[in-house]
């Protein structure tokens, strides 16, 4: 029996493109080495940061708030949105801690286990280190004070507002000697659950995830070039959709081998994306892509994208694909 739950159907499609952003990151360290990934982290995460941040701010309330505690109170609310666990704690005006504890959400898993600290630090330069140049204030910057890549108990760290002016270069600080006070987890600001019932939350993390599968994909291409970008973004995808079949499947209902099941399963996928489609025997047509709605498309950039569900098809039925070279159109032919 398939489950048509507009929740179950976000959640499945947040965690799979959450899936597939830490394993394109992995696939870079893996293929391509630790400074190319970097540079992807980096240039994913200030990409999101100009895009986000300061509507964010307002979106939820912050823009008033003192520059430091803003920052960090964005952090809090915006992935705590977004399903990461997060807590926060105000020192003053001019102090705010963060902190992730683990399971760190972008690296679930055994997936921590392969992460270069330099890449980590990728993030924190990205979108923590510029958070005080969208706010227009040079004296505003980030320290980091523990990564739980390096084995410590959580990513954390504090947005300080200094006496002058920062260098680039100072926007950004580590002091593992230093540590965030304990924080009562009861005092902690909640979501107001009227206000962000469990449906809305499940949306706002499929939003979350599908941004940084939006914004990563061309960069990606930019990055490797087409060719490798297509080996290795598809090589990815593949993997991530076959590794999360069954747990998507369940999710939504899905059972048996057959062609009309797995073009159920896609069906509800896509329309959870956002996407408008049409159906027809074997066929989907979708006419409109939210995911991509802005941005110039083309055919690289959607061979990319379908690995994932290349994969959930390579384990619901090994002898289906797609029919090749059909954009914006889905059709299920014999292997």
């Amino acid at each position: 029996m398939v489950i048509n739950n507009d929740e179950q159907a976000s959640l499945a499609l947040a965690h799979l493109y959450h899936s597939w952003i830490t394993g394109l990151v992995l696939s870079l360290v893996a293929h391509k080495g630790a400074d190319l990934a970097t540079q992807f982290l980096f240039r994913l995460f200030r990409q999101q940061h100009l895009e986000r941040f300061l509507p964010g701010l307002v979106k939820l309330g912050l823009d008033k708030l003192p520059h430091a505690v803003a920052a960090a109170q964005y952090h809090y609310f915006s992935n705590q949105l977004g399903g990461v666990k997060v807590e926060y704690l105000e020192v003053s005006d001019r102090k705010a801690w963060v902190r992730y504890p683990p399971p760190r959400w972008i690296w679930s898993g055994t997936a921590i286990c392969a992460i270069p600290a330099q890449v980590n630090h990728a993030m924190l330069h990205g979108w923590h280190a510029h958070n005080g140049v969208s706010l227009n204030n040079p004296r505003l910057g980030f320290v980091c004070t523990k990564s739980t890549v390096e084995g410590q108990p959580g990513l954390e760290g504090y947005y300080f507002e200094y006496d002058r002016d920062l260098k680039p270069e100072e926007r950004l600080r580590f002091a593992p000697d230093e540590s965030c006070p304990a924080i009562d987890r009861s005092t902690l600001p909640r979501l107001d659950v009227e206000s962000w019932p469990s449906i809305r939350q499940a949306k706002a993390y499929r939003n979350y995830s599908m941004e940084y599968i939006r914004n990563s994909l061309p960069i990606l291409i930019e990055l490797l070039g087409d060719d490798e970008a297509l080996r290795i973004g598809r090589l990815c995808g593949r993997q991530i959709g076959m590794q999360h079949y069954d747990e998507i499947s369940a999710r939504l209902g899905i059972a048996g081998d057959d062609r009309t099941s797995f073009l159920d399963l896609l069906k509800i996928l896509l329309v959870a994306s956002g996407d408008d489609i049409e159906s027809c025997g074997d066929e989907i047509h979708r006419t409109s892509w939210r995911l991509f709605g802005d941005i110039p498309t083309s055919d690289l950039l959607f061979a990319v994208w379908r690995a994932p569900f290349e994969g959930l098809l390579a384990v619901h039925n090994r002898f289906l694909q797609f029919e090749p070279g059909l954009v914006e159109q889905f059709k299920l032919t014999d292997c």
